[in-house]
């Protein structure tokens, strides 16, 4: 059996001023890296086959300071990053709202019809990392794997494991920085162990 251990990466310095990243980046606060220290801690005794993480800078900061000194090389795969938030990347959420308030009230409320400008839906990030857990199967059938990623990308492998629809992609739990997921894959079948675990955090 597969089993996944998933992370949000640190906090960084845009989450904490409510701006948007999506394929932008910004540094991990120092928070942050005192999260993932601590949760590295708590993983220390588990063995990872294999550490794949988004390219973005703040999760492959955020995977190095999980793996500590587990030997394990840290792989990234482009599946992994942040939805794509087109015009929105880099702007304070109060700017987005004033600029596109039908685009920003779709996206939290109405997701399922939510098109932004240049970028991603939530349908297009739920088909690439259904299809990034689909092959990861098929290599890894068996051990632990860790997965570093972002918020919208851990709500829509929430969906997947519930077989739920775009709309309840903002059902609880809260994805906060270097909160822990674990899930069981097996036989294209995937069961939720924990949701979003900060019991690590500082």
């Amino acid at each position: 059996m597969l089993k996944l251990y998933v992370i949000r990466h640190g906090e960084t310095e845009w989450n904490t001023q409510k701006r948007s990243q999506g394929r932008l980046d910004s540094a991990l606060t120092e928070k942050g890296k005192e999260d993932a220290r601590l949760l590295g801690e708590r993983l220390k005794e588990t063995d990872f086959q294999r550490i794949i993480s988004s390219p973005s800078t703040r999760t492959m900061e955020t995977a190095m300071l999980v793996a500590g000194n587990h030997r394990t090389y840290i792989e990234t795969d482009e599946r992994l990053m942040e939805i794509h938030l087109g015009a929105w990347q880099g702007k304070v959420e109060a700017d987005i709202e004033r600029e596109y308030p039908e685009q920003f009230h779709a996206y939290w409320n109405q997701p399922e019809s939510y098109v932004g400008v240049g970028g991603e839906t939530f349908l297009d990030v739920k088909k690439r990392i259904h299809k990034f857990l689909l092959e990861l199967e098929k290599t890894t059938p068996n051990g632990n794997v860790l997965v570093v990623t972002h918020g919208v990308v851990i709500k829509a492998l929430y969906l997947l494991c519930r077989n739920a629809p775009i709309e309840e992609i903002w059902a609880p739990p809260f994805i906060h920085g270097t909160c822990l997921t674990v899930i069981n894959v097996q036989n294209g079948k995937m069961e939720l162990l924990l949701e979003g675990c900060t019991a690590h955090c500082s």
